[in-house]
């Protein structure tokens, strides 16, 4: 078995456990709208990361599995929320939320998704300790989560942004997720602070890997590999590490905030950053980043849920998508 049909056969509970958790209930439409997403699909990796880091550390995955949903709820509401403040028309092949239902429908089905996982994971069937631990960690990493969110604006009115601030811009933004389902699968699995936290940090740093890497992938995977417009962060004009780094070479793409570019333009977009080596700079660091993470796990007894934590951690790095 791959780490792929692993990962797809940890995504079978969530889906079933989404359906009874998240039923389309009056008014209608607003859980439509916050199902459109979740239901959408997506690889379900901070889920399957939660479930397996609870296995390796002894417990029950049958009692994560609202943890898990409670993450992967969270995941989707800061999406929904993004694709709102980008205005991104697209989100896993399908047109985005606030496309079908509005901005003020998107921001209800996001706050909505908020809440719920919440509620999910304060009244699952666990010790209520380890649920409380949970709890404030989903909490607190939702509030950094919006940090990052702000960070990120924030740099769009700027003319200079440097490669720590985007560091610790996506640590925020994306990485921390990470963190918290390795630690709160650890938590709910039976785990002591200590090797918790070995599993938060494994999570944040193969997360810090995983969104330098997702940056590449941005302007090199195509749209339907993608779920989303090729060149997007390029025509948008974020100051990704890999446009930070290609501005310091004085190597900037034609189309870059342009809000818009052809084919061609993905193609210049790709030379220029190959040529100035920016392209080979960012996949360093995140392969960097991913090991470093995959050596936390050292803390753990050699097991075939601590190889499958490894070999997911590699799978996040080096996914077609």
């Amino acid at each position: 078995m791959t780490v792929v049909d692993d990962i797809k056969k940890k995504s079978v509970p969530v889906d079933e456990a989404i359906e009874l958790l998240l039923p389309v209930m009056e008014p209608a439409g607003l859980y439509e709208a916050s199902r459109h997403i979740v239901k959408a699909g997506g690889k379900r990796l901070r889920p399957a990361v939660l479930l397996t880091a609870a296995e390796a550390v002894g417990g029950d995955t049958k009692t994560a599995v609202p943890a898990a949903v409670a993450v992967e709820l969270m995941h989707t509401f800061t999406l929904v929320h993004d694709d709102i403040m980008d205005n991104d028309p697209v989100r896993r092949g399908l047109p985005a939320v606030h496309t079908i239902w509005g901005e003020a429908g998107g921001i209800l089905a996001g706050d909505t998704l908020y809440s719920k996982a919440i509620e999910i994971i304060t009244e699952a069937d666990s010790d209520p300790v380890r649920l409380l631990k949970s709890a404030n960690i989903l909490s607190r990493t939702c509030v950094e989560v919006c940090e990052g969110q702000w960070l990120d604006i924030d740099f769009e009115k700027r003319d200079y942004v440097s490669a720590e601030e985007y560091l610790e811009m996506i640590e925020k933004k994306t990485a921390i997720l990470f963190g918290a389902s390795a630690q709160i699968g650890a938590i709910i699995g039976g785990a002591d602070e200590k090797v918790a936290l070995a599993m938060y940090d494994y999570g944040r740093l193969v997360g810090l890997g995983f969104q330098i890497y997702d940056d590449v992938l941005d302007l090199v995977a195509s749209e339907e590999v993608l779920g989303k417009r090729q060149g997007s962060d390029i025509f948008e004009g974020k100051r990704t590490l890999l446009m930070i780094h290609a501005a310091e070479k004085g190597a900037i793409p034609r189309a870059f905030g342009k809000g818009s570019g052809t084919k061609d333009d993905i193609e210049e977009a790709i030379k220029v950053l190959t040529d100035s080596g920016s392209l080979a700079y960012v996949k360093d660091l995140a392969v960097g980043f991913v090991e470093e993470g995959k050596s936390k796990l050292d803390i753990l007894p050699d097991s075939p849920k601590k190889q499958l934590l490894k070999d997911m951690a590699d799978y996040m790095l080096y996914r077609t998508y």
